[in-house]
């Protein structure tokens, strides 16, 4: 009866009209209603035959003695109130370099996966392009210990990028979810996929960790964690982190320069629950690498970059006087840039509430508050300044605030854990663009890229919006049989964005009016329907289907959003997606297995199509239609032997568009095409070898070409990227708990290639590409007192 009412519960026609939608929910109440068939003498029997998971939860708000460090870091999985899902340990993350992205460390250990950016560690944040299956890291639903961070794009008009959200070393563990996502992940940008972030807990022992890492470039990176230990007999606790990177380009001139700092206390109420606070700063001062085109590789090739600090040769090429070879480009000018930079300023605030009301009823909540500032530089050689030089310094300033609020209730009663949550969140951000002179050659110091920034000369525009969420959700997770698991539940969504241009120069623009107004997403009933059925001994069954919706997003005038038109059009529909999944997985000892299918079934793709110069691209927001997406992943871990593990896996594809798109009068045959920006292949392979100490990690990626246009008509190649660490643990040193080294090399091969990528044309070449980084060497040094 379950399984019956679950089936018709995921193939209800929630789509047609009102009907339709009640018919849906009064089979989710039918479901519900099983559980007065659950016998309460049969639930006291299984609380005591098996230990509930909230007993697990709060085992650390006691104090403890402390724990021994993770020795497990093969990929786990499990069946959440979200279906399937992966982790990614500390200990695999520590196979990487300190201070790698852990966006790059998930696309090298799991399939499906891909990351690319054009420096090693993967911080910049103007470079970097994540996926998961196909979806963008703005199409995601990301948590950072439970808190929203909203849309992952550059200049992240509603919150924050992982990289600038915490210290990569401070992260215990990733829940990362390929399917339809997670119901109580709150998010307005989930079509499918979700990454949940959680930072390590202090310890219960005072010490600290010290590690230094050098490496190619004059890489310095430093960190420093300082652990109170438990302080009193309630069990308060904290930590204090600091990291420091200052790392010089792999080509042209200027350093990437971060600072972060963490802070996070945790006082335990009794044994039932704990409250935990932490604050989480960071600086970002980058020298960005510029944008390539396909013609300027071919023609120039990879390590052309920004003039800077030629000041003489920038103002000459804005003059038309370029450096030998660059006249054999269509336009030269859009390759003479003197400068890029960005400056940002990250606040993240936020405290968690866990408390068990009873032994069946857990409440968890969490309050939070972001502030954040950026300017975002380029010297534009299309507008001259004031002073009379043929170019100028155009900043993006941008802020963005963010306040909001999440609660959840979970009941367990018998087989069943029903969970309920609801999200308030509300943004501001503003973005102006300005422009400042630069000098006459001998008249004046040419502006720092990093600033200050003082004394525009012109405003071209400004925008302001303000976005209102509220989200609500129920599920259920019921245990059928000891080998036969279901969830059901479905969530609610009403998000408001009003706002648009609050300042507009048509001198700088050339539109005299630039769009305002107010745009609202609302889904009243978003489903959410998994099955696991465990056989035999160590195989798994599982199925997943979830319907989920994006809520318009807004950025810059320029950028490709609902704002960026001239007149906001008035008949689009938010982006939709149905998301099926099957999957197989056999897991023993010696072996691994898993095999997963899917398929995406997307309504009202929403382009973003780049044209224009660099400095003065318009993206136009175009309905490509329906998008069908079909893929497989698959992976095999083998342990032929103790302390040697070797991980192969497989990835495919085939994303079409589903209809062509008519732009300017003209008509591009986009249907069927293959999806921009996301390989059809992947290939990955990582072996791993320890012996008592010491641990050697090998690591391989193959992304085969992605298309850079929607036509498809233009594309980069694929490519192998290796990688290559040792580590090795001394111990019995004095004074030391654990004292580690470890060398690593990035690009092990020195593959030339393509990394990230910025943006898509609609035909042809675009001046939004990122070179990847060559050979690296990096050695760090790690104390543990």
């Amino acid at each position: 009866m379950s399984v019956t009412i679950l089936l018709r519960f995921a193939n209800c026609n929630y789509e047609s009209d009102m009907s339709g939608q009640k018919k849906c929910l009064l089979l989710f109440t039918s479901y519900l209603g099983l559980l007065a068939e659950t016998s309460p003498a049969h639930a006291a029997v299984n609380r005591h035959t098996k230990p509930k998971p909230h007993a697990a939860k709060h085992a650390a708000s006691v104090p403890q003695k402390p724990s021994t460090p993770e020795s497990v870091s093969v990929t786990a999985s499990r069946l959440t109130s979200h279906g399937m899902e992966q982790t990614i340990t500390r200990k695999t993350m520590d196979a990487f370099v300190p201070g790698t992205s852990p966006l790059q460390v998930l696309s090298a250990t799991t399939p499906g996966v891909s990351f690319a950016s054009d420096d090693p560690f993967g911080m910049d944040t103007w470079a970097n392009t994540f996926y998961i299956r196909g979806y963008t890291q703005s199409q995601l639903g990301i948590t950072l210990d439970g808190i929203p961070l909203g849309d992952g794009q550059f200049i992240n008009a509603s919150g924050l990028d992982i990289n600038q959200a915490v210290i990569q070393d401070n992260i215990g563990h990733v829940d990362m979810s390929q399917g339809g996502g997670a119901l109580d992940v709150n998010s307005i940008t989930n079509l499918g996929g979700a990454l949940q972030y959680y930072t390590a807990d202090p310890r219960d022992k005072m010490g600290g960790d010290v590690s230094q890492t050098f490496g190619s470039n004059s890489t310095y990176r430093t960190f420093a964690k300082f652990e109170s230990g438990i302080l009193n007999h309630t069990g308060t606790k904290f930590s204090a982190s600091y990291a420091r990177t200052d790392a010089g380009k792999w080509k042209g001139v200027g350093d990437q320069f971060e600072q972060q700092a963490n802070f996070k206390i945790i006082q335990p109420l009794g044994t039932r629950g704990k409250i935990s606070g932490f604050f989480n700063y960071s600086e970002f001062d980058q020298y960005n690498y510029s944008d390539l085109s396909l013609e300027i590789i071919q023609k120039l090739g990879q390590r052309v970059d920004y003039y800077y600090p030629n000041y003489a040769t920038a103002y000459h090429a804005a003059q038309g006087t370029y450096p030998a070879g660059y006249e054999k480009l269509s336009d030269p000018a859009d390759a003479s840039y003197y400068d890029g930079a960005q400056k940002q300023r990250n606040y993240l605030t936020g405290i968690n509430l866990q408390y068990d009301l009873t032994s069946r009823l857990h409440f968890k909540s969490v309050l939070y508050d972001h502030q954040s500032g950026g300017n975002y530089e380029w010297t534009n050689p299309y507008v001259s300044s004031p002073s009379g030089a043929p170019m100028i310094q155009q900043v993006g300033q941008t802020s963005v605030t963010r306040l909001g609020a999440t609660a959840s209730l979970q009941y367990d009663i018998g087989h069943h854990e029903i969970q309920s949550g609801v999200w308030y969140e509300h943004v501001g951000y503003t973005w102006a663009q300005r422009y400042y002179s630069q000098p006459v050659p001998g008249e004046g110091t040419p502006r720092n890229a990093l600033g200050p920034y003082n004394n525009p000369f012109a405003t071209a525009y400004a925008m302001m919006f303000n976005t209102n969420t509220f989200q609500y959700y129920l599920e259920d997770a019921y245990k059928i049989l000891p080998n036969l698991r279901a969830h059901a539940g479905f969530k609610s969504m009403l998000t408001t964005t009003a706002g648009g241009a609050t300042q507009n120069d048509p001198t700088y623009t050339g539109q005299d009016t630039l769009p305002n107004g107010s745009l609202t997403t609302a889904g009243a009933f978003l489903p959410h329907v998994s099955l696991n059925w465990t056989f035999l001994h160590h195989n798994e069954l599982f199925f997943d289907f979830s319907k989920n919706l994006r809520a318009y997003t807004y950025n810059t005038w320029q950028s490709g959003n609902a704002w960026g038109v001239n007149e906001m059009p008035r008949n689009l529909k938010p982006e939709t997606t149905f998301n099926y999944e099957v999957g197989y997985r056999y897991n023993s000892k010696p072996l691994t297995i898993l095999i997963n299918l899917y398929h995406i079934d997307y309504r009202n793709r929403l382009a973003t199509i780049t044209v224009g110069s660099l400095v003065n691209a318009h993206n136009s927001y175009i309905n490509v239609g329906n998008m069908n997406m079909w893929g497989a992943d698959a992976g095999v871990t083998v342990r032929p032997v103790q302390n040697l593990e070797i991980f192969n896996s497989f990835s495919y594809n085939k994303s079409t568009y589903g209809r062509d798109v008519v732009s300017d009068g003209v008509n591009y045959g986009i249907a069927r095409k293959l999806e921009a920006g996301y390989p059809q292949w992947m290939y990955k392979a990582n072996a791993s070898y320890s012996y008592k100490d010491a641990r050697l990690n090998f690591n391989v990626n193959y992304m085969s070409r992605r298309y850079i246009s929607y036509m498809n008509d233009a594309s980069v190649d694929g490519y192998w990227l290796a990688t290559l660490s040792a580590n090795y643990r001394f111990h019995h040193i004095p004074h030391l708990a654990m004292l580690e080294l470890n060398l690593g090399i990035y690009n092990l091969f020195n593959q030339q290639y393509v990394g990230g990528i910025g943006g898509y044309s609609l035909s042809g070449d675009t001046q939004q590409l990122f070179a990847g980084a060559p050979r690296q060497f990096f050695g760090s040094l790690h104390a543990r007192f």
